[in-house]
This record gives structure tokens, C-alpha cells and sequence, in this order.
């Protein structure tokens, strides 16, 4: 029956976005697939479930990683991506979901994430976008569990300094070797 809520709505009619409304969503389509591009790093995860406190939590955790969060409707993810050229992500993107942007770096977003999930259940990678290019849930996960690239470097400063002293040991015993020859 008619209700005061829907006198002017014919049944089985339906609201049609105002210009005004797709304009923004066009904008805020395009503004992704930019990111998302432009981005070394992308990965979804499902976002059901998270409180209040462990969204401030996980974002700021995410920001002080240099990545940004955010939650988008699937609908206009995937028209980003379609946008972005990148396929093969309509099937994981169901459910609530949040993008996480990485611009310098390709693990300290996941780290963030995977860190997160060991405590939080619910939070679960669902795909991830590298370089431009869809890669799986498996692939998000090996490049949250790899050293981070202070880590690295330390340790091929540490393979070069050894190597340097043992090269330093070499030449010193051979120019020992040639003085010894020399003065025979």
C-alpha cells in the first residue's frame, strides 16, 4: 500500500542519480584509477567487522607507513580499475572493502596489513594490484612477510664490508708475499 514515504513513487520505479551526483562519482572514478596507476602498490581487504578504534588504529598505521586508506564502494572500484586497464579483480571485489594505496614502497603496506590480521581475524587480504598488474592474495602476502628495505640494505652494507675485508686480507698478503720475494 501507499505509506506518506512513497506517495509521489510509482511502484517498481526507479531513482535515477542526479546529474549533479554522477559528475562526482565520474570524478571520484577517475581520481582512483589515477592513484591506482600511479601507485606501486595496491592491495583490497575486507573491511567488515573493524571498530571505530581499530580503523584509527590501522589507518594511522597506514599513514605512518607512507600508504593511504580508504573505504570505496566496490561498484567504483571496479570502474577504476577497468579505467586503469587492470582485470581480474571483479570476482574478490565483494563485501565491504578498503584500498590501500602505497606510492614508495611495495611491502610496508602489506606488513601494516598482515600485522594487523594476526590479531584481527576478520581482516583479510582479498587481492592486490602491483605495478599495474592484478596479483593474488599469495603474492600480497610474500611481500608482507619480506625484510623491509632498511633491513636490506643493512644487510648488503654487511655482505660488502666483509667482502671488502676479505679482499683487504687477500692484498695485504700478497703484496707481503712480493716483498718477501723481492728481498730473497
Amino acid at each position: 500500500g501507499n505509506s506518506i514515504f512513497n506517495l509521489n513513487k510509482k511502484e517498481g520505479e526507479i531513482k535515477v542519480p542526479s546529474a549533479k551526483v554522477l559528475e562526482a562519482k565520474k570524478a571520484q572514478v577517475k581520481e582512483l584509477a589515477e592513484k591506482i596507476q600511479a601507485a606501486k602498490m595496491v592491495f583490497f581487504v575486507d573491511y567488515k567487522g573493524i571498530t571505530v578504534d581499530e580503523d584509527k588504529e590501522i589507518r594511522k598505521a597506514y599513514r605512518e607507513s607512507g600508504n593511504e586508506c580508504m573505504v570505496v564502494k566496490n561498484s567504483l572500484i571496479k570502474l577504476a580499475c577497468k579505467e586503469a586497464n587492470i582485470e581480474g579483480l571483479d570476482t574478490v571485489l565483494e563485501g565491504p572493502t578498503a584500498v590501500v594505496i602505497g606510492n614508495e614502497e611495495y611491502t610496508t603496506g602489506p606488513k601494516v596489513a598482515y600485522d594487523f590480521a594476526k590479531t584481527h581475524e576478520f581482516y583479510q587480504f582479498k587481492a592486490g594490484i602491483m605495478d599495474g598488474k592484478a596479483v593474488s592474495v599469495e603474492e600480497v602476502k610474500k611481500l608482507a612477510k619480506l625484510p623491509s628495505k632498511e633491513v636490506l640494505l643493512t644487510q648488503l652494507a654487511s655482505a660488502l664490508i666483509g667482502n671488502i675485508r676479505n679482499l683487504a686480507v687477500v692484498l695485504d698478503q700478497v703484496a707481503k708475499k712480493n716483498e718477501e720475494s723481492v728481498s730473497a
